[in-house]
C-alpha cells in the first residue's frame, strides 16, 4: 500500500507539471506516454515470440511515437505535414515492415506485421486527438485535467462502490471483480464531478460536460476489460512494471485511451 501511494504522489506530480507545464510540455509527456505504452503493447502482442522481442518492441515504439510526433508537430506548428507524404508513406512503411518481417522469420508475419499499425490505432492518434482538445484558440489545460478527472473518479466510484455492493458480475470471462453495481456507482461519481467541473471549468457548457462523463463511465469500462482482454490472451497480469504497484503505463491509461476518439466526437457533435 505504501508503495502504490508513492508511486501514485509522484504520478500525479508528473502529469501536473506535463499539464500545467504548457502545451509543449504536455506534448512531449504525452509523447513519453505513447512511446512506454507501445513499447508495453508490443510485449503483449509478440509475446509468443521467440526471438527478436525487444527488437520488434522498440521498432512498434518508434513507429507510434513517430506517428504522434509527426502529426502532432504539426498541430502545434512545429513543422508542416505534406499530406501526400503521409498518405504515401503508408505503402512504404507496410513494405519496410513485411521486410523487416521477413528476415525476422516470424512465426505469424500477418499479425505481427498488423500489430505496429495497431499501435498507432490504439496509442498514437488518440493521443493526437487529445492535442486537438487541449489546443485551439490558446491552450486550455483544464480541459485535459478535467477529462482525466473524469475517468480517475469513474474508476474510483465504481471501486468503491464494487467493494460495498457488488454482486452482480458485469463482465465475469474477463474481469471477476467488476460488478454492475459498481459500474453504475462509478457513472454516479462521474456524473456528479462533470456537474461541478461546470461551475469551474467554463470551456465547455454543462451539456458537454454531462454528456463526456457518459462516455467516461461507459467507455472506461470497455476500455478497461479491452486491455485485460489482451492480458489474459497471453496470460499476464500487468503490461508493465515501470509504475510500482500499478502496473504499467498501458494499464494507467488503457481507459483514457479508448475514451479520447469518444470525447472529441461528442465535443465535435456538441460544438
Amino acid at each position: 500500500m505504501r508503495q502504490r501511494t508513492i508511486t501514485a504522489f509522484f504520478f500525479a506530480l508528473v502529469m501536473l507539471g506535463g499539464i500545467y507545464g504548457g502545451p509543449h510540455t504536455l506534448f512531449v509527456l504525452f509523447g513519453l506516454i505513447t512511446a512506454i505504452g507501445a513499447w508495453e503493447l508490443g510485449s503483449l502482442a509478440y509475446k509468443h515470440e521467440e526471438q527478436y522481442l525487444s527488437l520488434r518492441r522498440l521498432i512498434m515504439a518508434v513507429l507510434t511515437a513517430g506517428l504522434y510526433t509527426w502529426v502532432g508537430g504539426d498541430l502545434m506548428h512545429y513543422w508542416h505535414m505534406n499530406p501526400f507524404l503521409a498518405t504515401a508513406l503508408v505503402p512504404v512503411m507496410f513494405g519496410l515492415l513485411a521486410t523487416v518481417e521477413l528476415y525476422l522469420n516470424g512465426k505469424t508475419p500477418f499479425p505481427n506485421i498488423g500489430m505496429y499499425f495497431l499501435a498507432g490505432f490504439y496509442l498514437a492518434i488518440p493521443f493526437i486527438l487529445l492535442l486537438i482538445i487541449a489546443n485551439g484558440e490558446s491552450y486550455y489545460p483544464n480541459r485535459v485535467l478535467g477529462l482525466l478527472l473524469l475517468v480517475w473518479t469513474n474508476d474510483t466510484g465504481a471501486y468503491l462502490f464494487g467493494r460495498k455492493f457488488g454482486k452482480t458480475k458485469l463482465f465475469e470471462r474477463i474481469s471477476p471483480n467488476k460488478t454492475w453495481e459498481g459500474t453504475l456507482g462509478g457513472a454516479f461519481f462521474a456524473l456528479l464531478v462533470s456537474w461541478g467541473l461546470s461551475h469551474v471549468i467554463y470551456d465547455f457548457t454543462l451539456l458537454q460536460w454531462l454528456t463526456l462523463s457518459i462516455v467516461a463511465a461507459v467507455g472506461s469500462n470497455i476500455g478497461d476489460l479491452i486491455e485485460s482482454m489482451l492480458k489474459r490472451s497471453v496470460g499476464v497480469k500487468d503490461s508493465g512494471t515501470i509504475m510500482p504497484g500499478h502496473g504499467g503505463v498501458l494499464d494507467r491509461f488503457d481507459a483514457f485511451v479508448f475514451c479520447l476518439p469518444f470525447y472529441w466526437l461528442v465535443l465535435e457533435l456538441l460544438h
